[in-house]
């Protein structure tokens, strides 16, 4: 399935205009230069829009509108954020696109009811830090200095926020945010000796990293005695049998024989089950770690791109 909506290609009259595209001109009057430079930078957002390298497509929307201003373009902007689920910034940009078009916005009426959407999908984080001029990062993008007038608006989820002074991270913070929620964050300004900053990272970070670490861990720990006790159960199968084969020596040894043939019959099962054991263990925890793994990795083998209409799948499955 490759379902997309398609994106406004909004372009100067004096631009070629492929078919089935509307023409919108630029709102400044940028000069002729500008406006063909503008041009190619969105014609490119659209071919890497069109090919889910939504990212790529981004940096070219915005340079196309810095270079030659247009409001519809914030319009492309929007939903490509959307496809990135930066529901915080696709909100911000829609918003713009309604104020900047006014009353005559092409999608006006598209626009105010993915707003409503998104709406439901963002929350706001206030954030404080112990001294003033420190540069505030959600999700590794720069959102302002502090003091920070309001609350900073974010997507639902989990948020990184890292406070950065004089060049050096001050402090990171992970918080999980909820539709409608204001989370208060107060971060250390100051950096210390001995690297607070990483030591308050590492203390912060998402707990699945340390339950992967320790899942994989005992993953190793299980199969290593599982692969030890079957050697040992091995051997010990080995010295039965060549115990079996051998002739007795006389009838006062028989008892003798009995009874040695009893411990090593007991051993070689003795190993058997704990590796037995130790080898379910493995399979278990292992699956259970790569699960865990998968289910939080950042990067997948299939990419799954949602707006308000439609849904895109691409990838390799």
């Amino acid at each position: 399935m490759n379902c997309r909506r398609a994106v406004s290609l909004a372009l100067a009259a004096s631009l070629a205009i492929p078919s089935g595209l509307s023409s919108i001109a630029f709102a400044d009057a940028p000069s002729p230069a500008a406006v063909a430079e503008a041009g190619r930078h969105f014609q490119r957002g659209v071919t890497m829009y069109n090919e889910a390298d939504y990212r790529a497509a981004l940096v070219e929307f915005r340079r196309a509108y810095e270079i030659a201003p247009n409001p519809a373009v914030l319009y492309n902007i929007g939903q490509t954020y959307y496809q990135l689920q930066n529901y915080a910034a696709a909100l911000v940009a829609l918003g713009r696109y309604l104020t900047e078009s006014g009353s005559g916005a092409a999608h006006r009426r598209e626009v105010e009811q993915t707003i409503d959407i998104l709406q439901t999908r963002v929350g706001k984080v206030s954030i404080t830090t112990s001294q003033p001029d420190c540069e505030v990062t959600v999700d590794d993008e720069l959102v302002g200095k502090t003091p920070l007038g309001d609350p900073v608006l974010v997507s639902i989820g989990r948020r990184k926020i890292t406070s950065v002074r004089n060049g050096h991270v001050t402090d990171t913070r992970y918080v999980d945010v909820a539709a409608g929620d204001t989370v208060n964050v107060a971060l250390s300004g100051t950096t210390t000796t001995g690297g607070k900053a990483a030591v308050a990272e590492a203390t912060e970070a998402e707990p699945g990293n340390t339950l992967l670490t320790v899942g994989w861990i005992s993953t190793a720990v299980l199969g290593a005695g599982a692969i030890v006790f079957g050697g040992l159960a091995y051997t010990a199968s080995r010295n039965l049998r060549d115990a079996r084969n051998e002739t007795p020596t006389g009838p006062e040894k028989a008892d003798e024989r009995t009874q040695l043939l009893k411990d090593k019959s007991n051993k070689v099962s003795t190993y058997a089950l704990i590796a037995d054991v130790l080898g379910v263990a493995t399979v278990v925890t292992g699956g259970l770690t790569l699960r865990m793994q998968l289910s939080h990795s950042s990067t997948h083998e299939a990419h799954l791109a949602l707006s308000p209409t439609s849904i895109q799948i691409a990838g390799k499955f």
